[in-house]
């Protein structure tokens, strides 16, 4: 008899679920049951939709050769049988069955198994805002609710989004891409909070400022208020009032588990269901996959909730491996995750400084801009690089980038080292590929890599802009010593008196003029040239050097600069 596989949820893992099974089983019967109406459609698509980048709304739906994934794809294509605007209500576990019912007709049903797979994904956090009702306040959970955003889309002239995380960036990109004046709302002090450190954060945040987009953090959104018409025209925080044509509310999301938690099975400590490498739930008859799911950070062993739509992937094909006889193990996740917003590009993996502190690691930090291919090719791009790196044994611990340029394919060369378990050294010696357009000769992965073990090997002293800003409001006796060509310091430069502007070119015939007495602070553009001059007048007998690490290219308190 064939095995009846039944799957609850039709968005990312339980359709690759029932696609790798039906090709490792040709025979099963395999029954998908998805609560909405969309299947299989490409949830991380939808704020590419909005600002115009994916031009047709069925493009979140077809596969890569254009035929669209709906329930007569799945039934004719992989012989599966899929059941939208169906809701699964209960679990007997006992008798192996779910009591699912038609939303449009109300009629229920017991549908069997042999193997139950929960992929009920995670549902958007929406705090009792008042004013939640008013038209023009939407949330972004599925398609349908991209469609509404669209609806509309050209009388919108001010839009505000609720939320700095993931979500919440990219539709903020969306509206800025489409010319709409747009401002964020967070709670927290900072943009992307749990995901960038603060400094890295403050960086991406300037970025999306000189795109037009408007923050405003650490405020709490009260209520929205309308007009006499039920239509938003405003949102009221703990601190202003900001006008608005449109509302945006993306605070997050939740693991949704309330089907796994009235059948009893096993919640764990993050509030996402408990699975074990295998992806069984702790009813051995039962897997679950995706974004209700907790897993195992790979480099702490701590359980963790990161939804992903990569993760859910990887986890259903382990999913299906098992349930087909092939054993297969979920090894757990480094968090790697990327985004696109307005002409910046971000991302990251592994752990952030703070995390890798409060952890308990000894660490290490540098933060470095670089080419992303070389400098005299037409399409170069900057992004900025941090590395954190465990102090004692030299291994890397995460990975931060952004910038205009490739960042994505630097985040995942660090997965791959972090992922291996690569030191600093490890990193330096990988042989990757190169030819201008597509990287410089040293990568700046790489690069920064070499920055931090100048840094560990004590040849150069270094001081963070952060530093350097709490030096320039409290200390007078030191000097700023910016080596950059004239045309570079007329364009950006730190105002202040304590700056001596020498550039590089000129330093060594003009080492007398500098004072040895003093503590020397040598600036640059992207930290290259201010460690070779730091070098220069260690030489030369001053006592007290330090090079301004990643220089004027992370220098976040003056005018909002270009990458």
């Amino acid at each position: 008899m064939a095995r009846r596989v039944l799957i609850i949820g039709g968005v990312a893992a339980g359709p690759k679920v029932a696609a790798r099974l039906r090709r490792l089983d040709p025979e099963a019967e395999i029954t998908m049951v998805e609560r909405g109406k969309y299947i299989s459609y490409a949830g991380c698509g939808m704020p590419f939709y909005l600002d115009g980048q994916v031009r047709e709304f069925e493009e979140l739906f077809r596969t890569a050769y254009r035929v669209p994934r709906d329930e007569r794809y799945f039934a004719g294509e992989r012989n599966i049988r899929v059941l939208t605007r169906t809701e699964a209500i209960a679990i007997d576990r006992g008798k192996k069955r779910v009591l699912v019912r038609n939303l449009q007709t109300g009629v229920e049903e017991h549908l069997p198994y042999d193997q139950l797979v929960l992929c009920t994904g995670a549902e958007a956090v929406v705090p009792p805002f008042e004013g939640l009702d008013l038209k023009g306040v939407y949330r972004l959970k599925d398609p349908g609710d991209a469609q509404k955003i669209m609806a509309g889309i050209d009388d919108i002239n001010e839009a505000v989004v609720v939320g700095a995380g993931f979500i919440g960036i990219e539709v903020a990109g969306a509206f800025a891409n489409r010319k709409i004046l747009v401002s964020v709302v967070e709670l927290y002090d900072q943009v992307m909070p749990n995901v960038f450190d603060a400094d890295m954060a403050r960086l991406f945040q300037r970025r999306l400022e000189g795109q037009g987009i408007e923050f405003y953090l650490q405020e709490k959104v009260l209520r929205f208020e309308g007009d006499e018409n039920g239509r938003v025209t405003r949102v009221i925080t703990d601190k202003r009032e900001i006008d608005a044509d449109a509302v945006v509310v993306a605070v997050g999301v939740r693991p949704n588990v309330k089907l796994a938690r009235d059948a009893g099975l096993a919640i764990g400590e993050t509030g996402a269901i408990a699975v074990n490498e295998y992806m069984q739930t702790s009813d051995p008859n039962i897997y679950a996959a995706g974004d209700c799911v907790e897993t195992v950070h790979r480099l702490t062993g701590q359980k963790t909730y990161v939804p992903l739509a990569s993760t859910a992937n990887r986890q259903a094909r382990v999913v299906a491996d098992n349930i087909a006889g092939r054993e297969a193990r979920f090894k757990g996740i480094l968090g790697t995750s990327v985004l696109q917003a307005t002409i910046w590009n971000a991302g990251r993996t592994g752990l952030t400084e703070k995390q890798a502190r409060e952890l308990g690691f000894e660490v290490v930090t540098v933060i470095n801009p670089g080419h992303d291919r070389s400098h005299y090719h037409p399409d170069d791009r900057t992004i900025i690089i941090k590395l954190v790196v465990d102090q004692v044994t030299g291994v890397l611990l995460g990975v931060q980038a952004l910038g205009a340029g490739e960042v994505a394919k630097r985040i995942d060369v660090a997965a791959t080292a972090l992922n291996l378990r690569a030191t600093v050294d490890d990193l330096v010696e990988t042989d990757l590929g190169y030819c201008p357009p597509f990287n410089s000769t040293i990568d700046p992965l790489q690069h920064a890599a070499n920055v931090l073990r100048n840094k560990l090997d004590g040849l150069v002293r270094m001081m963070s802009v952060d530093e350097l800003k709490e030096k320039l409001d409290t200390d007078d006796d030191f000097i700023i010593l910016d080596v950059r060509d004239e045309l570079e310091f007329r364009d950006q430069r730190i105002e202040d008196p304590r700056v001596w502007h020498i550039p590089i070119t000129e330093l060594r015939s003009r080492l007398p003029e500098i004072p040895r007495d003093k503590q020397i602070l040598a600036i640059c553009d992207f930290g290259t040239r201010s460690y070779e001059a730091a070098r220069m007048l260690e030489a030369a007998g001053c006592k007290d050097v330090r090079s301004v690490e990643g220089g004027m290219r992370v220098w976040p308190f003056g005018p909002v600069g270009m990458l």
